[in-house]
């Protein structure tokens, strides 16, 4: 799969990135503990992630108990790869609630 958007969903551990491919669909990205996996999801709304259309696309457990990784590893680590004008933040948004 190529990844079209990528965003860095929270500032400090575990990684995590929401994702959309070249084709829209969106992925969560996620490393903790070591543990890596891809899930894909309807959308980024997680009241839509226990429908028929979510699954665990990958998973892997690289035995560092680790909670960051770089983007680059995570995407070579899950088989995925970027567009050559992928739009990448790493960056968490600002939460205007916080």
């Amino acid at each position: 799969m190529t990844i079209a958007r990528v965003v860095r969903a929270c500032r400090s551990g575990p990684s995590q990135w929401d994702a959309w491919t070249t084709t829209g669909q969106y992925l969560y990205l996620r490393y903790r503990h070591g543990e890596g996996s891809v899930e894909r999801h309807p959308d980024q709304s997680t009241g839509t992630w226990d429908g028929e259309e979510s699954i665990l696309w990958a998973r892997w457990d690289d035995g560092t108990d680790g909670d960051s990784i770089a983007l680059t590893d995570f995407l070579a680590m899950a088989g995925l790869r970027l567009a050559p004008d992928a739009e990448v933040h790493t960056t968490p948004p600002i939460d205007p609630k916080a």
